[in-house]
């Protein structure tokens, strides 16, 4: 392949994801190979009692994303990108960005990170009879109704992250059949916002005399594969500050980061699930059948073509891990070392699996923020060991990927006992997995089955909405998304399969149930401090 001519003649998808840290551009060929990428990193402010990133925050990263993979193609194959077949948008799922008439933003961005929803989640999950984590956005507006908030009135338009940029890229008010599963129940048959809960919701809110009705102020839902606008000349500019880019590229529906995860691990088809491990952490199993009861820790959200999907998700996965490198770090340079910290990363990793497969005695809670799944409206970090604890460097380190993953754990456990959902094929992606192994083995004692890891994981959901894109772009008459990944995209791929030994399986469910156990140490902390 002559990538050069490629790109030129424009035969090319770019895919952005914004997640919680950081902000990746993938630039693909037409058979989804990876060609260029850039990337900017930012974090989440917690201001006022709200985690939340604000739209100067947005605009700027990314456009030094986009920047950054431009800077690639110059440097790779010394021309200058103009042009692509088509461009997608993703980002982190759930959250409540509301706007008014005039397109103006009436509350700071509240983001899935946030556990200041619960009495609206409560009362929508009993008035639904489905589960509505506090996260989704659905919850976000009614709770802002229960609290009298000003803004309400004044809401003609709210949606997700991904959904934002791409209208203010389009002028088109849609959403990826996946990302609106976040914010409003769906109905897998219809492929639309389930009608019955809608009426219920304006029911429910009728005796605050809103002029709005819900379906009013909801994005239109589109599935994969359909055509979401084209970015204007406004929208570009927005973009590539270069100017370099043309106008009227093709989109494909916005999608969050549970879609592109599927994507990006070819488990969008029945009996397939993946877990995606960064900052947050979620499993996500598709469905054969309709689970038998509501679980608060079960949320059921739908691939990006509308199938259902049971996901369990966690608010807190790699940010102690990536605290305590930082910690390591700032030891080995009071040292006179300096450290790479890939390296440090890896060998972080690495030690892990020397450990105890119950990690010694030692115990702890990755809880930087709430833990809706265990119960809990604020984290706190918590590290803590028996007098008699083999405290070594390996059982540490273990400890905090095994507290990375516990509380996903808690949770599939409702899914596979309770529930008797079977899965044949799961599949891992994101920073957890990483270094060669080390997460793959674990999640493989998590999961009690083979975890697969491609080839292509490390890329992520940037990817995985630039492949979106290019199904939209290149997709043949009838071709469904997971006919189009099976034979299109993955069919030569590679990829890495681990089980975990009995021991391995045995270890984690001790620690497990110490875990369970010791979780009244965290409810103290989160009081106490």
């Amino acid at each position: 392949m002559d990538i050069k001519s490629v790109i030129e003649a424009g035969k090319t998808a770019i895919g952005i994801e914004l997640g919680s840290t950081r902000i990746k551009t993938v630039l693909v060929a037409e058979d989804s190979t990876p060609i260029a990428s850039g990337s900017h990193t930012w974090e989440n402010q917690y201001v006022d009692g709200i985690w939340t990133y604000s739209l100067d925050a947005i605009w700027d990263g990314l456009q030094k994303s986009y920047a950054d993979m431009a800077k690639d193609v110059k440097e790779k194959y010394g021309i200058t990108l103009t042009k692509v077949g088509a461009i997608g948008f993703s980002a982190m799922m759930h959250g409540y960005m509301a706007f008014d008439k005039d397109a103006k933003l009436l509350v700071p961005f509240r983001t899935w990170r946030n556990t200041i929803t619960e009495k609206a989640a409560v009362r929508l999950t009993e008035a639904f009879h489905f589960n509505v984590p506090q996260r989704w956005s659905i919850a976000h507006l009614y709770q802002a109704i229960l609290n009298k908030e000003e803004h309400v009135g004044e809401i003609a338009y709210f949606t997700t992250l991904a959904g934002y940029i791409h209208w203010q890229l389009t002028g088109e008010k849609v959403l990826g059949i996946g990302d609106a599963s976040g914010m409003f129940p769906i109905d897998s048959a219809t492929r639309q916002y389930d009608a019955e809960m809608v009426s219920k919701f304006d029911e429910l809110t009728a005796e605050y005399g809103f002029d709005w009705k819900l379906q009013d102020i909801l994005p239109k839902i589109l599935v994969a594969g359909e055509n979401a606008g084209c970015l204007t000349e406004e929208g570009v500019k927005k973009l590539d500050i270069s100017g370099n880019l043309q106008a009227g590229i093709m989109v494909c529906p916005p999608e969050g980061d549970a879609g592109t995860g599927m994507t990006a691990t070819n488990s969008v088809a029945v009996r397939t699930g993946n877990v995606s491990a960064g900052t947050s952490i979620f499993a996500m199993i598709v469905l054969e059948k309709a689970l038998e009861k509501v679980h608060e820790e079960i949320d059921l959200v739908t691939t990006p073509s509308g199938e259902a999907v049971a996901m369990v998700h966690c608010n807190n996965c790699t940010s102690d891990i990536n605290a305590w490198a930082n910690i390591f770090r700032e030891y080995s340079e009071a040292m006179g070392v300096e450290v790479d910290m890939n390296r440090l990363y890896t060998t972080m990793f690495e030690q892990a699996l020397k450990g105890d497969v119950d990690c010694g005695g030692l115990m702890g809670y990755n809880y930087f923020s709430g833990e809706p799944v265990t119960g809990f409206e604020e984290g706190r970090p918590v590290f803590m060991r028996t007098p008699d604890a083999r405290f070594s460097f390996a059982n540490f380190m273990r400890l905090h990927l095994y507290s990375a993953v516990a509380t996903l754990k808690y949770g599939l456990d409702i899914l596979f006992e309770e529930e008797k959902v079977a899965v044949d094929k799961m599949f891992g992606h994101g920073g957890f997995f990483k270094t060669k192994e080390v997460g793959q083995r674990i999640m493989a004692a998590v999961m009690n089955a083979p975890v697969t890891v491609m080839e292509t994981a490390g890329e992520g959901g940037a990817w995985g909405i630039a492949v979106l894109a290019l199904y939209t772009m290149t997709k043949q008459n009838g071709e469904s998304l997971e006919s189009y990944l099976n034979e299109r995209v993955f069919g030569n791929q590679k990829g890495s399969t681990l089980t975990a030994s009995d021991e391995e399986i045995q270890g984690f469910n001790e620690f497990m149930k110490k875990y369970i156990g010791a979780l009244a140490v965290e409810r103290a902390a989160v009081e106490c401090i």
